[in-house]
């Protein structure tokens, strides 16, 4: 599973050598933010799914300082907050939104409205349209946000745990198998 994931992540020299970046390498070249095993890719995908519903186009830098904390892979972070886009990301605020107002009991004093039209706005027109319809929303779609990037994250977490576990079962039963199947053709 370690060199499927690998294939897919950036390399540590592109840190290293994009100058953007060089300030910060002594903190992003951390060993620990790079290499791949179940805690950090766990880890990872929990940090990566919690920071992707963070609004705006913060997400990456969340993800970035949370990882840096948590000491957990950096790059399956990054990679797992693209889950929010512009198709997926009014979806989830409306799934947020009905969490928030279903844990405020329906107190939260806000009617839902719909999402702004976004046809034919250019990337700053439509910014400030979302968040101008998100701090509408109010509470409700804080609180959401807050109990679903936490469900997810959570969810991830034990998800990815899981899996992994599952595979390295797998492995050392096909191991045990083929360790017997050789010992019956040499005799032993």
């Amino acid at each position: 599973m370690k060199k499927t994931l690998k294939r897919f992540l950036p390399k540590h020299d592109a840190i290293r050598d994009n100058r953007w970046l060089r300030p910060f390498s002594g903190t992003l070249l951390h060993p620990r933010l790079w290499y791949l095993n179940r805690h950090s890719a766990a880890g990872a995908v929990a940090v990566g799914l919690f920071c992707g519903l963070i609004p705006g186009p913060l997400q990456m830098l969340g993800a970035a300082i949370a990882c840096v904390l948590l000491r957990v892979n950096l790059p399956l972070a990054l990679i797992i907050t693209l889950y929010t886009n512009p198709f997926t990301i009014v979806p989830l605020y409306l799934l947020a939104f009905g969490i928030g107002d279903w844990a405020l009991g329906g107190a939260g004093a806000v009617a839902f409205s719909a999402p702004p039209e976004l046809v034919g706005m250019d990337l700053g027109g439509w910014i400030g349209a979302m968040i101008q319809w998100m701090a509408g929303l109010g509470k409700p779609l804080a609180l959401g946000l807050v109990l679903l990037a936490a469900g997810l994250s959570s969810s991830g977490y034990l998800l990815v745990r899981g899996a992994w576990r599952i595979w390295l079962i797998r492995q050392w039963r096909q191991r045990s198998v083929n360790r017997a199947q050789s010992s019956k053709r040499h005799g032993v």
